[in-house]
């Protein structure tokens, strides 16, 4: 073990006097260091090991004349450093790269020579490389050539054993780095429209943001967000092919550039024009000035989209929608801001499109609950979250409750109690309509037949309940009828089924056949807000219906009280409605009565039925059941009046 030591001590001995045989020792300096590739050295190390150990010879000074040629002739750039980081001899190559002889290199400090010094990670990482404490060290440097043109650099630091020195080499990879730009710029670019692409923007947002959250007092602070779409984009592409829809996607991206650069946002001044994919685009501005700036923005790029377009012989119009942004940067993520723009560009288009519109933050939270109850209502049927309230239908002649209506309400455990026009249309949208409308039936039908069995009398109160036209589609709605009517043992005469006017009007089919089929089965059929639908009195003479329910719009033009001055036709219009339906054989209910006068009009052009505030709100159901048994006592409608202030909702509210 001893031999082989001594055997390769002298050997690197050798190579350390081979390369540096006519320079003296340098004198102490700073220090810094880089990776060097030691395969070379250790080879030579083994060769030179057994020579050593047989001897000085002829043959191990013609070794040691080889490996100094090789190292001046290498075309890699190499030096030996020293431990204090000085140069203790450098090659050819090396001296080329920096413009001067070897010799002058010799003594001078490594670290500048290569610029180790201008990163304190890359530093501190050297002097351990000095020390012995680090076995190696690579970075990338950008190197200034004598010529005058900079280089892209690969530093790399190494031991050389048994020496205490360490090997420097500077390999140019510029063109390796020109390539990695070109590959990186093809990555990032859409080819369509030269644009940056989703990857660059997203990548440009997130250091935006990150760049925001750390700023004191350089910025503003604050970034916005155009987010733009074309209208009618497919229907190029369908009709004039492919081609022509990249045309016009480059042309549009031309006029976005262009938009952005007269506003002084353009990729020059720092912002971005993106296409993020299909017919979207982005102008995102950093350092936002506020919202105003935004809005001119997106009203001028509006207009530019909406010029007409050559495109090889093609002249072409579209326009755009815009969803626009503007926000703090802190306390935001490139998620949240992308929603917030999607989100808005949605508006745009509900609106109408070809228009902007800013985001709200009061709408989108109304957006967001929306999508919370949407989530949680089929759920919520199963748990027993919803609950229902009746309010009367009262007799106008004699005051007498003739029947109520089932209003639901959700008990809902983040909102409290919602109202049906808060989750109604929901239901009908996503379909659980049919699942609750079903509950809310046979919860009616219990109920209504609870108060015909504690309160019997010769004219039980019928229930009335609404039911959606998606109901008669999605579901068998006879069926369903018939299976409660017997589960609960309600007569059919005691129910009464609601739909609104737009629903039944122009019903044909299976909607047709499902009303006609509960008719026969003798359940009522009411039209719930006549007169604000389509109003063709056509299908009143063919449609199995039993009770016209009139809209609150016409009953509050019956108000008189408190200054009011209603319009006289509303009271002629409604009294014509009343004498029509009569003579088809239907009941009138009026909704919305408010006052005494109300009423007083109603009876007196011939409603039949009353319903509103002046009777009673919604109310639980051991209250209906107190106004049953007070029925027979009573007289006149102010009996059951139950005081109230303000507007009346809708009577389904």
């Amino acid at each position: 073990m001893s031999g082989t030591s001594e055997g390769a001590g002298s050997a690197a001995d050798g190579i350390r006097s081979a390369i540096t045989e006519r320079h003296p020792p340098a004198p102490a300096a700073p220090s810094v260091s880089v990776s060097v590739s030691a395969a070379g050295a250790v080879a030579s190390t083994a060769a030179v090991t057994s020579t050593a150990a047989a001897g000085p010879s002829s043959r191990a000074r013609s070794e040691l004349r080889d490996y100094r040629a090789a190292f001046n002739a290498a075309h890699l750039a190499m030096a030996v450093v020293d431990r204090d980081g000085f140069v203790v001899t450098a090659n050819h190559a090396f001296a080329g790269l920096l413009g001067t002889e070897p010799h002058a290199l010799t003594h001078q400090c490594a670290a500048d020579l290569v610029d180790l010094a201008a990163e304190a990670r890359t530093w501190a990482a050297y002097q351990e490389v000095l020390r012995g404490r680090q076995a190696r060290l690579r970075c990338t440097r950008r190197l200034k050539h004598p010529d005058g043109h900079s280089l892209w650099t690969e530093v790399s630091l190494g031991p050389v054993p048994g020496t205490g020195d360490v090997l420097l080499s500077v390999a140019d990879i510029s063109d390796r780095r020109d390539l990695q730009a070109r590959l990186r710029h093809l990555q990032m670019h859409d080819p369509v429209t030269r644009l940056p692409n989703r990857a660059l923007f997203f990548e440009r947002l997130s250091a935006a943001l990150e760049a925001a959250s750390y700023e004191h007092g350089g910025g503003s602070g604050r970034i916005g967000l155009c987010y733009l779409d074309l209208d009618g984009f497919k229907a190029v592409n369908d009709t004039l092919g492919h081609r022509v829809g990249d045309r016009l996607l480059a042309a549009v991206a031309a006029r976005l550039t262009q938009c952005a650069d007269q506003s002084g946002y353009g990729r020059t001044g720092g912002h971005l024009v993106a296409r993020l994919g299909g017919d979207e685009f982005a102008l995102l501005v950093e350092d936002s000035t506020g919202t105003e700036q935004l809005s001119d923005l997106a009203r001028s790029v509006l207009a530019a989209v909406q010029e007409p377009f050559d495109l090889a012989g093609q002249r072409l119009s579209v326009s755009a929608s815009i969803g626009v942004v503007e926000r703090a940067a802190a306390g935001t993520s490139a998620t949240a801001l992308m929603q917030a723009a999607d989100t808005t560009l949605y508006w745009a288009k509900a609106d109408g499109k070809a228009r902007w519109t800013l985001f709200d933050p009061e709408r989108n939270a109304h957006r967001m609950t929306r999508q919370a109850l949407s989530s949680t209502l089929r759920p919520a049927v199963e748990q027993g979250e919803f609950a229902l309230e009746y309010q009367p239908l009262v007799d106008l002649e004699s005051g007498a409750v003739r029947g109520v209506e089932a209003l639901v309400r959700w008990n809902h455990p983040q909102f409290g109690t919602l109202t049906p026009n808060r989750f109604i249309g929901i239901a009908e949208e996503d379909g659980s309509i049919v699942q609750l409308g079903r509950w809310v039936l046979r919860t009616a039908c219990g109920q209504a037949r609870r108060w015909q069995l504690e309160q019997p009398s010769d004219d039980p109160v019928f229930v009335s309940v609404n039911v959606a036209v998606r109901q008669v589609w999605d579901s068998d709605l006879v069926g369903d009828v018939a299976e409660i009517l017997a589960e609960t043992g309600l007569a059919p005469q005691l129910l009464q089924l609601e739909l609104t006017e737009s629903a039944v009007m122009g019903s044909a089919g299976r909607p047709l056949q499902a009303l006609q089929a509960l008719s026969d089965m003798g359940v009522r059929i009411a039209i719930d807000d006549f007169g604000t639908g389509y109003s063709n009195l056509a299908y009143l003479s063919r449609l199995p219906v039993s009770v016209l329910k009139l809209d609150g719009s016409f009953v509050r033009g019956f108000r008189y009280e408190e200054g009011a001055h209603p319009n006289p036709a509303d009271e002629t219009i409604v009294e014509a409605l009343v004498q029509l339906a009569h003579r088809l054989g239907l009941t009138v209910t009026a909704e919305c009565v408010e006052t005494a006068g109300q009423a007083a009009r109603l009876r007196r052009v011939g409603c039949d039925t009353g319903q509103g505030w002046l009777y009673s709100r919604a109310v639980a159901p051991e209250v209906i059941a107190g106004m049953i048994d007070r029925q027979a006592a009573a007289e006149g409608s102010a009996a059951f009046a139950t005081p109230a202030e303000g507007p009346a909702p809708h009577p389904r509210v």
